[in-house]
């Protein structure tokens, strides 16, 4: 006679989101490069802007060789921006999954967000090994801090995509006015510039960006010398407290009525 072991929820949850997560990696491999192009795009991107600002500083900025100058901010800032599409649209994309009872929208956006941290690895890892080879030189001063500051990235970025999720399932227009909304943030988030390349009566109008703050922080982490003038740990802890609260208590209320519609 056959044994039936009962699984416990944690380790059904857990199956779930690797099932979702394998059925991403999946999907990206449906087009000719899959997960190359991934991560060589922003590869690329970034040695096109190192290019741009090393001949305009000669490559050194503000300390920093412009290779990982730029390479810190591309990094962050496209982490953010892929991490906000592909979690806002998880919901929709595994719709059908929710017919099975083990299977939960927040599964959807954990797995999916968890391959979008998995490919940043990946990403890591080729610029360390272009940057060996290249012969750059790098410094990283505080590698915990800059883990952690990716962590906090991660959960910003994640929360966002939870609440665009949710408002496309009652107003599907909203995906349109997302990659409208999505576009300054390229532009304003520190990675062709410094905040020590504005004038400080102008700070405040950039200050308000989680994201500036988390790119100039990991540059000071990786070069003491850098400086973290006008920006703070604080401010970046508390914007990733509110966004995870505000998105795990909007989940909470709707994400029923939101897989129904």
């Amino acid at each position: 006679m056959a044994i039936v072991r009962k699984r416990s929820l944690f380790i059904i949850w857990r199956d779930v989101i690797f099932a979702i997560f394998l059925r991403e990696i999946k999907s990206k491999f449906t087009d000719k490069l899959g997960i190359a192009w991934s991560v060589i795009s922003p590869v690329l991107f970034i040695f096109a802007l190192s290019y741009m600002r090393g001949s305009m500083d000669g490559g050194n900025t503000h300390g920093i060789p412009t290779f990982w100058y730029m390479a810190y901010g591309m990094m962050l800032v496209q982490f953010f921006l892929g991490l906000i599409g592909s979690v806002s649209g998880s919901i929709k994309k595994n719709k059908p999954l929710y017919a099975f009872r083990q299977v939960q929208p927040i599964s959807s956006v954990l797995a999916v967000a968890s391959f979008e941290l998995l490919i940043k690895f990946f990403i890591v890892l080729i610029l360390l090994i272009i940057g060996f080879y290249l012969n750059i030189d790098m410094d990283i001063d505080d590698p915990i801090e800059i883990i952690l500051i990716l962590i906090r990235v991660w959960l910003i970025g994640t929360s966002l995509g939870i609440l665009l999720a949710l408002a496309q399932a009652y107003v599907p227009e909203v995906a349109k006015l997302q990659s409208l909304a999505m576009r300054p943030i390229f532009f304003i988030s520190g990675i062709f510039f410094s905040l020590q390349d504005i004038p400080q009566e102008y700070w405040p109008y950039l200050t308000w960006n989680p994201l500036l703050h988390a790119v100039e922080l990991t540059r000071y982490a990786a070069y003491r010398s850098y400086g973290d003038a006008g920006v703070s740990y604080f401010f970046l802890d508390s914007a990733t407290i509110l966004c995870v609260f505000f998105a795990l208590a909007c989940y909470q209320i709707s994400w029923k009525q939101a897989i129904s519609r």
